[in-house]
């Protein structure tokens, strides 16, 4: 790997993102794939229906089931990557992914499909807390960390673009199996890239504390029964027993998750990290990015094609401001922070979030430019709030927990995006006495669904702009703390 630099505990750092241009690569395809597995997948969900004879069941456990292993096994695979090698597991990871990504071929059934799914996300979630974490290997200055995480992430968003209308075409002349086949290449170009371009994992920075297997499993199902409740919410709504039985288990396995690590000799990582401003304030911001992003998620597309009438091309492209504003204003993030500093741009990309939140609840409704204006905002802060918290948080973890730390990074962002989804579903289905699929057959149906919206937005940006304050207020003490906060 080439250098520029060695820090004083004698490891190699890079001082441009041009050093080291493989490993930057790597963990740019690695985060690519993560963006691009379930979104494209989905182009291919009615083709699937029909070669597989697959039920709705089917189709959601395909999506669900992914995206639930995904999301909840993160925290896991980053303590045992801390403990194991950073680099180690994130390998081991890619070649199981492309693996179980080729099993496709053999599917014959909904039920092998779902299996592949699931397969895929395990090995996705081996991967995923790697990114962060072997970026703080190459790097020791935060302008650079930024700098590399907001070029591996605009990769991940020019994929997230481009991605369904890729899909749609390739579907045009080849099998819809493709689509995962295409992770093979991806996942070996990673494993080259990695390999050679990033330095072996040193044992002497592992975690040496054994692993809390019972922590493990009570973390992961907390994770997955809190998202599954919220998918359960906003699919069968709370009139049913599933989703209270699920928020119910997840409320246990908190429970039983945060007894079992303050009693333990050792345990995941240290709650007493969780206290240090910079830390607990990261994963606020984080949190209220999630919320927002949830918002906009659900909301847009059902106003633009369901209320409004515009096909699911025309919604498609009346939500590219949000995909290209955070594409435009990755570069410039790091500029940002130069001029005015950490503990100012937190703040300012929040209330621009907070701000496009606010006019999109109260002025969505009656125009496209106004939305177009809310998701230029709201883009445009979560792009800045993104990246600074994303360094904060882990650099206020000590060295041997970072695949840890990226993993509670990217899960509570998951976790909040969920929640605000479940909310926002839940308001709309309370308010709404037809089916959405009729709303647009009457003008007291578009009002009651717009109403509802505007409830649910007003709602969750006054929760969002509550974590947003708090966090701001909890961050003015970060500068104190990393004075004594692990580099």
């Amino acid at each position: 790997m080439s250098v520029d630099v060695l820090d004083v505990r004698g490891k190699a750092r890079a001082t441009s993102l041009r050093a080291v241009w493989p490993a930057i690569l790597g963990l740019s395809v690695v985060f690519l794939v993560e963006m691009l597995d379930n979104s494209v997948l989905n182009v291919a969900l009615p083709t699937i229906a029909r070669e597989l004879n697959a039920s709705a069941s089917d189709l959601q456990w395909i999506t669900t089931g992914y995206s639930l292993l995904f999301g909840g096994l993160m925290i896991a695979f980053g303590a045992i990557a801390d403990r194991y090698g950073t680099r180690r597991v994130m390998l081991l990871g890619l070649g199981l992914f492309a693996l179980a990504s080729l099993t496709v071929l053999a599917v014959r059934t909904p039920g092998e499909l779902v299996a592949v799914r699931a397969a895929v996300g395990v090995t996705a979630a081996m991967t995923a807390p790697g990114t962060m974490a072997l970026c703080f290997r190459l790097f020791d200055q935060d302008n650079l960390l930024m700098r590399s995480t907001a070029f591996i992430s605009t990769v991940g968003l020019v994929g997230l673009a481009v991605g369904p209308t890729v899909g749609g075409l390739v579907l045009q002349v080849l099998p819809w199996q493709t689509l995962l086949v295409m992770n093979v290449p991806v996942a070996v170009l990673a494993v080259v890239c990695i390999r050679y371009g990033i330095p072996a994992d040193d044992p002497a920075q592992r975690n040496k504390a054994p692993l809390d297997l019972l922590g493990a499993l009570l973390g992961t199902a907390t994770i997955i029964l809190a998202l599954w409740t919220a998918t359960l919410a906003v699919e069968a709504g709370w009139g049913r027993p599933a989703p209270w039985l699920a928020g119910a288990g997840a409320l246990a396995c908190a429970t039983g998750f945060v007894i079992r690590e303050r009693t333990t000799a050792h345990p995941m990582f240290d709650f007493a990290v969780l206290r240090r401003p910079q830390v607990s304030a990261g994963l606020a911001y984080q949190a209220a990015i999630g919320l927002g992003m949830a918002v906009l998620a659900f909301s847009v597309s059902l106003q633009l094609q369901l209320a409004w009438g515009w096909s699911p091309a025309a919604a498609a492209l009346g939500n590219l401001p949000q995909v290209i504003t955070m594409i435009a204003v990755g570069p410039f993030v790091e500029k940002l922070v130069d001029r005015i500093g950490t503990r100012r741009a937190g703040p300012l990309g929040s209330a621009a979030v907070v701000a496009g939140l606010l006019l999109y609840a109260l002025l969505g409704r009656y125009d496209y430019g106004w939305i177009a204006v809310a998701l230029v905002l709201t883009s445009a802060g979560m792009r800045v709030v993104m990246v600074i918290a994303s360094v904060t948080v882990m650099r206020g973890f000590p060295e041997d927990q970072t695949s840890i730390a990226a993993a509670l990074n990217d899960t509570g962002q998951e976790v909040a995006s969920s929640i605000g989804m479940a909310v926002t579903g839940t308001v709309v289905a309370a308010a709404l006495t037809g089916s959405l699929a009729d709303l647009g057959s009457s003008a007291t149906g578009v009002r009651t669904f717009e109403n509802a919206v505007t409830a649910a937005s007003l709602a969750l940006t006054a929760v969002c702009a509550a974590l947003v304050f708090w966090a701001a207020r909890r961050g003015a003490g970060a500068a104190a703390d990393s004075a004594t906060a692990p580099a």
